[in-house]
């Protein structure tokens, strides 16, 4: 593997995706890179591999790639937050607002026991709604977050603002 990548040059922009005026950052072509791959998810884990972790809650889809593959870096269990529907035991759930409306998540409300040291990670983080749903799940099974980390940040879009309460990591910044 090569001393140091700008991983950066590994994402795929994409304009007017899913509509006009948005730009898409396509982690895909990232993720097919061996190893701009392996050193994304080395500095993730990485920056989490003394903290004790339990588990990594991470977010469908693209959050799932990435969560399991920390989670088994740092050894750590990982958990899946799904759509409403998609989980096949008895759940915790929240709803939260989007631009155009709402939409729910759930957790196994098994899944983390209380005073579990908790990661989440997911691959973006842009207004930070989905993820501050997120932590409203940990929450509610008493869980400690210990950290969010994302792959990339849309600074612009303030999601960190959502997420004031919690130590806030992005490998890359736009």
């Amino acid at each position: 593997m090569k001393k140091s990548l700008n991983l950066k040059d590994f994402i795929r922009d994409i304009p007017d995706f899913p509509k006009a005026g948005i730009l898409f950052r396509d982690i895909t072509t990232l993720l097919k890179d061996k190893d701009a791959f392996k050193s994304a998810i080395e500095k993730i884990a990485g920056k989490y591999k003394n903290k004790k972790i339990k588990t990594i809650v991470a977010v469908e889809a693209r959050g799932f790639i990435l969560g399991g593959a920390i989670a088994h870096k740092i050894g750590a269990g990982f958990v899946p937050v799904r759509k409403k529907g998609k989980l096949p035991w008895k759940t915790n759930s929240v709803t939260y607002e989007l631009e155009y409306g709402t939409d729910s998540l759930e957790m196994h409300h098994d899944a983390i026991n209380p005073g579990d040291k908790v990661l989440i990670v997911d691959d973006l983080l842009a207004t930070g709604g989905t993820v501050k749903a997120v932590t409203d799940l940990i929450k509610k099974s008493e869980g400690k977050i210990a950290g969010i980390a994302f792959l990339i940040e849309l600074t612009d879009l303030k999601g960190r603002d959502k997420l004031k309460d919690y130590p806030v990591y992005s490998l890359i910044k736009y």
